[in-house]
């Protein structure tokens, strides 16, 4: 008999990460073998005790990753109760029982990993692994080396300061953009710059707040990259699975 913790069977299971899987056992959800079990710490032997959450065993899924290049207008979620398109119709079809690695605001676009894997989720999300998430912004105006270097320094975050950043300016272009008038919104060719921001926290709305704090708007905004994975090529709205070095990557950082 091989035990393991309870939280730890979970999260292979694919009920989230292991933080989550603790939630559940406290929340009383658990049995194993009948009996209800609130302990963290608990163990089992997923081969042989009958494990169920809310009633239904679990089994052990053959553990996979996946990178959606997530589009605009959907939220990051598994299932939404007020009924708003959620990331995971983009995966439909895919057959093990997976949930989404962090999230991105429902307007942002890009990088977004995909597992049934607890550990992979801490790797990437748990603040002691220092994974970089790096985004693409296109903001209003055109930043001075002066406010590039206060990113790079940290900013002010309402009562917190932001971690450094690395932050470049990649582009500058004038765009249309729409404005509200009296009467009716008006377009006016305005200057805008794209910038790359690499940072290693995941605070709410992170990166427009950054950019708020220098004088800026968000007009749009791109995950590229988390850690040494590339969004590369990848079509809007598709998915792929990660190869053995890509999750081998993950690992060793």
């Amino acid at each position: 008999m091989v035990e393991q913790r309870l939280q730890k069977i979970l999260a292979a299971a694919g009920f989230g990460a292991r933080r989550k899987c603790e939630m559940i056992i406290a929340q009383g959800r658990v049995k194993v073998n009948g009996a209800l079990i609130t302990e963290l710490g608990t163990k089992a032997d997923p081969a042989n005790d009958i494990i169920e959450v809310d009633g239904i065993a679990i089994h052990q899924q053959r553990k996979v990753y996946i990178m959606l290049n997530k589009p605009a207008g959907c939220i990051t979620t598994v299932n939404d109760p007020r009924g708003r398109k959620t990331v995971m119709e983009y995966l439909a079809d895919v057959p093990e029982r997976v949930f989404p690695v962090g999230r991105l605001d429902q307007d942002t676009e890009g990088l977004l990993l995909f597992t049934n894997d607890g550990e992979f989720c801490d790797r990437i999300t748990h603040p002691r692994f220092k994974v970089f998430k790096t985004y693409d912004a296109w903001i209003t105006g055109i930043p001075a080396e002066e406010q590039l270097r206060q990113l790079r320094e940290g900013v002010p975050l309402g009562d917190t300061v932001s971690a450094p950043a690395e932050a470049r300016l990649l582009q500058e272009e004038e765009l249309e953009l729409s404005y509200k008038g009296k009467k009716k919104n008006t377009l006016r060719r305005t200057p805008c710059s794209m910038l790359e921001i690499r940072i290693q926290e995941g605070r709410k709305r992170q990166v427009k707040r950054m950019i708020k704090a220098i004088g800026f708007r968000v007009i749009s905004l791109k995950r590229t990259k988390v850690g040494n994975l590339e969004l590369g090529d990848l079509p809007t709205g598709k998915y792929r699975y990660l190869d053995k070095k890509e999750i081998e990557l993950i690992f060793s950082e």
